[in-house]
């Protein structure tokens, strides 16, 4: 059987890619033989559609049931609307989303011009039947204090695609949690 190989996509602001619990599940990578690649996405301060997809398609070779995208707040939204572009009916193995969304909250921008960067990831439609010719394995975990995403976006994740969801107690945007072990175990289990 091939080697699993999972593609990690941060969110916003985020250059370290190593924000909270990444380490922790590029550890347990290691310990389970999979293959981890973290993107250090351009221009995240300040991030567009065009730039954050165009670089997923320079960068990500080789796409098979082998692979699995997790990404982190906006960097859900990149995997998707990458998926959405993919010629062809390329399969992967699922998607993990952390606090991804269609929507935010107005205690998530700190200053003005974060709504206008945000507006044009909330107001282009994502065509979700030609995500699901890729893969039908979704996993969102949502926390029900997180200050960006509202909770009702769950229900978006779950109606749009048939994502799984879990929703955690008390972790905010994920920016401080020490280890996501859902992950892991969707990874494994697909």
């Amino acid at each position: 059987m091939e080697k699993k190989k999972i593609y990690f996509v941060h969110g916003w602001g985020d250059n370290s890619k190593e924000v909270a619990w990444v380490p922790s599940l590029r550890n347990q990578c290691k310990d389970e033989d999979i293959d981890f690649m973290a993107f250090k996405m351009p221009n995240s301060e300040e991030p567009k559609i065009d730039e954050w997809v165009g670089f997923l398609k320079e960068n990500i070779a080789v796409l098979d049931e082998n692979i699995f995208f997790v990404g982190h707040s906006i960097g859900c939204q990149a995997i998707l609307r990458y998926l959405s572009e993919l010629n062809g009916n390329k399969k992967i193995g699922g998607c993990v989303f952390v606090a991804g969304w269609f929507n935010l909250l107005d205690t998530a921008y700190e200053e003005e011009e974060e709504r206008e960067i945000a507006k044009s990831w909330i107001e282009t439609p994502i065509d979700f039947e030609k995500i699901k010719n890729h893969t039908t394995n979704f996993l969102s975990i949502f926390s029900d204090d997180d200050e960006c995403v509202p909770i009702s976006d769950s229900e978006l994740f779950k109606n749009k695609f048939g994502s799984k969801i879990i929703t955690k107690k008390s972790e905010g945007h994920f920016d401080e949690t020490e280890k996501i072990i859902e992950i892991m175990d969707f990874v494994k289990s697909e």
